[in-house]
């Protein structure tokens, strides 16, 4: 081939080099003689010596940067390993690991991956696309890094999560690493902490707000549309002020969506499934508390509301049921404080008259006096699942359904060996960061993680195949139901509720065939048989196998 790269350019080039599994007759060919060791080592044996030295590093973050360098060097290695080792790496390249990565985003920055989209380039954002890694993308995700996880503000330091879940779109979802792109939009920090750190990188300046900020998301999907107008872009970790925005704005005018609004909704409606399946009371008859009024909670509302109208109940009935606690209590009617999006989930203040609380209600106000079968919680507020709360809960139903759904596990709103004492080993349990397993009784149970690797790798893997041009709520939905069919406590109560992580490849299939199924009977994808449309997934998918090179 004319153009194929020799020498340094074939061996330094990430997305093809083989280091030392060039054969000998490609070393000659592409000018490697000398370069190598002499010998030729397979992928297996470099995989399995990556993984000794990733298993001698001492701490999570040192196995993080360890990995990130493997993937700068060699992407098809680095995903062989992650493939081989699932469980064990996903919580290092992505949470809750990458959170402290994000934290010391300008301390362990070591090579540049993707692109900085600067507030002070914004007249010059058609040159900033065009100088993108790879010309040809099929994903982009982009964050302003302004709400990364529960940590708040990281400013730059935001790019480790477009940079994480693209790696869990090629591991999971087989979208070919060359064809991603993560993006951080750089608008400035509010954190005063990096604004004085000598070693943050980005841009030293307060948060741009207001017409400005969303005159310049203006630019940058403009631009993105001139450039990539196919491309899926994925939002993330958006303040809550600006994500229901900005998805609203744009998720008709291009193929978009929210992972932290919509990703998490799914994720957790096909975990709720599950356990109302288990429970023996579907989600139409439950009455669903929520902690938390941010966008990924009115998102996973949203969803859940979808699914008790899908059940057969109407829409206003459906609202009846939810319930929804902010910091500053009951989300009612009568306040005055409410975005839109929350207000849709307002009880009617007259509800409540009778309760003899002065002010609004709180949660335990709330547990006390409805009948509650779910509590989930998207609030940051650790702890906030009190032992009292949880018992009160636990004396109404049989089997309580408990997702304490906040990232990173310092956040999270109860921990699961808790929940599991509190409700004498009756509560069905899913959480948003990984815990260890619970033992009781001598045996160990695995907790599901309601991470959202379950849903959008199979997104990402459904529209490319399918060619979709827009992410419906159908999609969505038909994507999560399709993940509650997956429960293994479906099969047997005692196992978690959502696949094991080694199962989740061969999910994220099955999860993409029903969404691309559902994107052509939304009209927003070219007719094609489910047939064809397997055969499609099956092509595009990408796997960690070095390619053979032509002679």
């Amino acid at each position: 081939m004319a153009d194929e790269k020799r020498g340094q350019a074939a061996l330094f080039d990430a997305l093809t080099t083989k280091g030392t599994a060039f054969t000998e007759a490609e070393r000659r060919r592409l000018g490697l003689l000398g370069l190598l060791p002499t010998r030729v080592k397979s992928l297996d044996e470099q995989a399995r010596h990556c993984w000794h030295e990733f298993s001698t590093r001492h701490d999570d973050l040192d196995k993080h940067i360890y990995l990130r360098a493997l993937q700068d060097r060699n992407e098809t290695l680095f995903y062989r390993v992650l493939s081989d080792h699932i469980s064990e790496t996903l919580p290092i390249v992505y949470t809750p690991t990458v959170g402290e990565a994000c934290q010391r985003f300008g301390e362990i920055y070591r090579r540049p991956r993707g692109l900085f989209v600067s507030y002070p380039d914004r007249d010059q954002l058609d040159e900033v696309l065009d100088n993108r890694p790879q010309r040809d993308v099929d994903v982009i995700v982009v964050t302003d890094g302004q709400r990364i996880l529960g940590l708040g503000d990281q400013g730059i330091g935001g790019m480790g999560i477009p940079i994480g879940k693209l790696s869990l779109y090629t591991l999971i979802g087989g979208i070919d690493p060359a064809r991603t792109l993560p993006i951080v939009l750089d608008v400035g920090t509010d954190n005063v902490e990096l604004l004085d750190d000598p070693l943050y990188l980005g841009w030293r300046h307060r948060r741009i707000h207001d017409d400005e900020y969303y005159a310049f998301i203006d630019r940058f999907v403009a631009a993105v549309q001139r450039h990539l107008p196919n491309v899926l872009l994925q939002w993330e970790d958006f303040a809550t002020a600006h994500a229901q925005p900005i998805l609203t704005r744009y998720r008709d005018q291009l193929l978009t969506f929210n992972d932290d609004i919509q990703g998490t909704a799914a994720v957790t409606l096909g975990a709720l499934r599950g356990a109302a399946n288990v429970a023996g009371r579907p989600l139409s008859q439950q009455q669903v508390v929520m902690l938390g009024a941010g966008s990924a909670g009115i998102g996973v509302l949203d969803m859940i509301r979808r699914e008790m109208v899908n059940e057969g109940l109407p829409d206003q009935a459906a609202a009846e049921r939810i319930w929804v606690v902010d910091v500053v209590g009951l989300l009612t009617d009568d306040r005055n404080d409410l975005s839109a999006e929350q207000r849709a989930f307002a009880q009617p203040a007259g509800r409540v008259a009778g309760w003899g609380v002065s002010g609004p209600a709180q949660l335990a106000d709330v547990i006390h006096h409805v009948d509650v079968g779910v509590l989930l919680g998207l609030s940051t507020a650790a702890g906030a699942f009190t032992e009292p709360i949880v018992r009160e809960l636990a004396g109404k139903t049989e089997r309580p359904i408990i997702f304490p759904l906040s990232n990173p596990t310092s956040r999270a709103e109860a921990h699961p060996a808790e929940l599991d004492h509190w409700t004498d080993g009756r509560a069905l349990i899913a959480t948003g960061s990984p815990f260890a397993p619970l033992v009781r009784d001598g045996v160990e149970y695995t907790v599901a993680q309601c991470n959202n690797v379950y849903i959008f790798p199979a997104m990402g893997l459904a529209v490319t195949a399918a060619q979709a041009t827009r992410v419906t709520d159908e999609m969505m939905r038909v994507a999560a139901t399709t993940l509650g069919d997956a429960s293994p406590a479906l099969a047997d109560p005692g196992q978690p509720l959502l696949p094991p992580w080694p199962d989740v490849p061969g999910v994220a299939v099955r999860i993409a065939r029903a969404a691309a199924a559902q994107a052509v009977a939304d009209g927003v994808a070219p007719k094609r048989s489910d047939d064809e449309l397997a055969e499609r997934i099956a092509q595009v998918r990408w796997t960690p196998a070095y390619r053979s090179t032509t002679t």
